[in-house]
């Protein structure tokens, strides 16, 4: 397993939310770019990053901010947030960014998830958003009457490169990770599934590397509140 520490960007600046309101935002550090460079040296691997305002929008807003961070860090970067076609996920790709995350479009369109895992194979992943078992877009405004691993069915085959599955009742409020909902979607698919929503603790970290059934496991707040740090994370994700 590997550690995503999370950039969520929120005009220009990085910010984490309470289950997905855009009007519970904190922010953290006016500098995305300084937060990645931290992530980094602390010795991470990918490093997960949202344009919150392109996921409403609808296209992509904090195209600066990501280009900064592309540019000044060497590790993996996935991002989502606004990714709607397949010229945005090229134009992504191309500049740098090593996997997209396609949450709204894979529910509206999954044909596009199909087409883009054919042209850029391994570099593909599906956002799952749920409330209540049920898929949530548009930034999480709207849920969807699909349930999440109806959803995620739907791509078993495709190529898709990790399924990222977030509880959106437990993102941002620190009351840890839903997992029983997360291992029932990782069993009803054979695509990698990362723990993504409510880490508060090297405890919950542990509680997700139990049993070795998940890829990774995205940390936001936890982090950026001083409840544990990067390395001790990624320590307890090797089993040390």
């Amino acid at each position: 397993m590997y550690l995503l520490p999370a950039i969520d960007l929120k005009e220009g600046r990085c910010v984490r939310l309470k289950q997905g309101d855009m009007a519970q935002s904190t922010v953290f550090n006016d500098s995305p770019l300084n937060q990645a460079k931290e992530f980094a040296r602390q010795g991470v691997e990918w490093i997960h990053v949202v344009d919150l305002d392109g996921a409403f929008a609808g296209k992509p807003i904090n195209v600066s901010a990501v280009e900064e961070i592309l540019k000044a860090v060497k590790v993996k970067i996935e991002l989502g947030g606004g990714i709607r076609s397949l010229d945005t996920i090229r134009a992504w790709l191309e500049k740098g960014v090593a996997r997209v995350i396609l949450g709204t479009v894979a529910l509206r369109n999954p044909e596009l998830v199909k087409e883009a895992c054919r042209e850029f194979p391994d570099r593909i992943a599906v956002g799952i958003d749920a409330k209540d078992g049920f898929v949530a877009v548009e930034g999480w405004a709207e849920t969807s009457k699909i349930k999440d691993v109806d959803l995620a069915r739907q791509f078993e085959s495709a190529g898709v490169s990790a399924i990222i599955y977030t509880n959106v009742a437990r993102d941002g409020v620190l009351q840890g990770p839903d997992l029983d909902s997360t291992l029932n979607l990782a069993k009803s698919v054979s695509i990698p599934v990362i723990v993504s929503g409510g880490i508060a603790s090297l405890d919950d970290i542990k509680a997700c590397r139990k049993g070795g059934v998940f890829e990774g496991v995205i940390a936001g707040r936890a982090i950026y509140e001083g409840r544990f740090t990067v390395s001790e994370a990624i320590s307890v994700l090797k089993g040390e």
